[in-house]
């Protein structure tokens, strides 16, 4: 079997609600598939983290929360990908499949609906990564 030519990837992944980022670490783990390498997550609750990390860090991929109180992610991905030269793709998390027009409004790359199927969180990270 071949080894992953890199030994890690890193993700930001934001939501402001701890058990929604423990729900996609969960599902996904260490390592999408067995192909891929490693995922070093960085968790955060707030935009302005996010704004400040990548800026300051060159992620991968970005996972948002779409339904993350105060700042969603779609307007922050619509942000960030207007505002940062070569900004990460971006996955959104989103609460229904209708919010998929809004994805494509803020630029992401895909999208997850809510709630959350570990099966489809595992194969949509792991295409990111091929992705990339």
């Amino acid at each position: 079997m071949d080894q992953p030519s890199v030994e890690h990837v890193d993700v930001l992944l934001y939501s402001d609600d701890v058990t929604t980022r423990a729900e996609v670490i969960r599902a996904v783990g260490r390592r999408a598939a067995r192909d891929l390498p490693l995922i070093r997550w960085d968790e955060t609750a707030t935009a302005a983290a996010v704004r400040e990390k990548v800026a300051a860090h060159d992620y991968d991929f970005l996972v948002l929360d779409g339904e993350a109180a105060k700042v969603g992610g779609m307007a922050l991905s619509k942000e960030l990908k207007q505002e940062i030269f070569n900004c990460p793709p971006i996955m959104l998390l989103i609460a229904r499949p209708q919010d998929t027009w809004l994805a494509h409004w803020s630029e992401a790359d895909d999208v997850l609906p809510f709630p959350l199927n570990p099966r489809q969180v595992q194969e949509k990270i792991a295409a990111m990564q091929r992705r990339q």
